[in-house]
């Protein structure tokens, strides 16, 4: 806990729950039971919100240990404890994971007319799941956690999405879940290993050099997957393309950030050794995720799965830098997977904006928008020029930091990685020609009205952070300075420890 005692996290984590009882307590006709059941969802968010912003108030970011913490026995006999506690790399995941909760439910306030109270208890029970992921500190909470988000954006897409949203809902589900049983196993063998799944015992009771490739392959299955990595990233445009809006925000905003999150809290060190064994192959997949991926963003004439494959290789490029293992490297990985969740959330908002107006996400159906929604023209374009990491905008400073850690490791790794930023410009700036600045060729384009209020207050928020992460990065990476380089610090003492094989 922290200095006063007051269990912050499980506040922020069990708070959205509360919220869910609120919703199923409403009473009265479908009209009223659905007004009432946005404001209920949308009030206990913000004030989730404001409770992790006091998180982040009270962080002390010189301490490299974790911070809040509760530490409780859940199953004594098992060596599991209920571990919570947050140090300079998850603190901000949980702030992005609060700030996108309230602007989704915003973003479905018009969109989402069908079972309301369900859809809004969906998100709410999402939120606890993400909060919780980011603050635990036990493999076994964590585990929970990590695969209870699956059943409510599971529930998101299979419900409330499109056409092909039973197929989307099912592929994204079971890839993500099987992946995620060979994890289950690996955490069983360190349970047997150390007597504990908790991550302050594990640390300190290295594992041995003849199961760590092993624990790091079966760990890579479930994380690769959620990053996700090439070749195991072709439910993600599916999960895309079908899910409503505010799922797709969330889902790109801070579930793909959740295989990136692990391999950087669990995989880099407890496996050091495989670590660094594998990391060529980390490299290699990295790299033809972000020019594959970029090329095949090229063919897409659907705004969603454009952006959905632009996300493939941003994450490429976090997957690279989390491998480097230098400060450079790490601070721009986490870097990037922040702001890329605020410029791809704030993307699929604007694929939003257009859809709940024409409802297609053809790009071939738009063209001279900029005449008749200027407004919405100029925020499309700053997150566009955001998205191809612009100096000035969010993902400039994270991808730059990245290019080059990855020189100080191999040349060849930074020079595909730079080609991402590359090609990335040039599909972006095709997308938002081809729907901002050709001609009107389209009768209902004319009769686009501009951003609503609404609308404008959802998106006020990613653009001061989009333009605050650009211009005055080092207020962010100054946050996790020391914890990475204390994780760095740790994975090199362990590399020149010899490890005895064998249990």
């Amino acid at each position: 806990m922290n200095a006063a005692g007051f269990p912050l996290l499980s506040l922020l984590t069990f708070l959205p729950l509360a919220g869910v009882v609120a919703i199923l307590c409403i009473r009265g006709d479908e009209a009223t039971v659905a007004s009432n059941s946005r404001w209920t969802a949308l009030w206990t968010s913000l004030i989730v919100f404001v409770l992790s912003l006091i998180l982040w108030f009270q962080f002390d970011s010189s301490v490299v240990a974790p911070q809040f913490v509760e530490n409780l026995n859940w199953l004594p006999d098992f060596g599991v404890n209920y571990h919570m506690g947050v140090d300079g790399i998850s603190v901000l995941f949980v702030l992005l994971s609060t700030l996108l909760t309230p602007i989704c439910i915003l973003a479905s306030w018009e969109a989402v007319q069908t079972r309301v109270r369900e859809y809004m208890i969906a998100f709410l029970v999402l939120e606890t799941m993400m909060v919780g992921m980011f603050c635990a500190l036990d493999l076994i909470i964590f585990y929970v956690f990590f695969e209870g988000v699956l059943i409510p954006m599971f529930l998101i897409i299979g419900i409330w999405g499109g056409q092909r949203r039973v197929y989307a809902a099912f592929k994204f589900f079971l890839y993500t879940l099987l992946g995620s049983v060979l994890m289950l196993l690996a955490i069983l063998a360190l349970w047997y290993n150390a007597g504990s799944t908790d991550m302050a015992v594990l640390v300190q009771k290295a594992v041995p050099s003849s199961w760590q490739y092993w624990m790091f392959l079966a760990f890579f299955a479930s994380f690769a997957v959620k990053v996700p990595m090439w070749p195991v990233h072709t439910w993600l445009p599916d999960a895309h393309v079908e899910a409503p809006t505010a799922g797709s925000v969330i889902l790109a905003g801070v579930l793909l950030k959740m295989g990136g999150y692990g391999f950087l809290r669990f995989s880099i060190p407890l496996f050091p050794e495989a670590s660094q064994f594998f990391a060529p192959m980390m490299f290699a997949l990295s790299v033809v995720a972000v020019i594959y991926t970029s090329m095949i963003a090229f063919a897409q004439q659907d705004m969603k799965k454009l952006i959905a494959y632009s996300s493939v290789a941003h994450m490429g490029v976090v997957t690279v830098g989390l491998f480097t293992f230098n400060q450079q490297g790490i601070s721009g990985a986490i870097f990037t997977m922040l702001a890329h969740g605020v410029v791809s959330g704030a993307l699929f908002l604007c694929v939003g904006v257009v859809y709940d107006r024409l409802h297609t996400r053809e790009i071939a159906r738009y063209g001279g928008v900029a005449k008749v929604m200027p407004s919405y023209a100029l925020v499309f374009m700053l997150f566009t020029m955001a998205s191809v990491a612009l100096p000035g905008t969010a993902n400039f400073p994270g991808e730059f930091l990245v290019i080059t850690g990855a020189w100080k490791s191999n040349g060849w790794v930074a020079l595909g990685t730079g080609m991402g930023m590359i090609l990335g410009a040039a599909y972006m700036l095709w997308l938002y020609r081809r729907v901002v600045f050709s001609r009107i060729t389209r009768d209902e384009v004319r009769g686009l009205l501009d951003l609503s209020p609404r609308e404008i207050a959802i998106f006020a928020p990613l653009i001061v952070l989009t333009l605050w992460m650009g211009i005055y990065p080092s207020s962010f990476t100054h946050v996790w300075e020391a914890s990475v380089a204390a994780l760095i610090e740790r994975h090199e003492a362990a590399l020149a420890v010899p490890r005895v094989a064998g249990l």
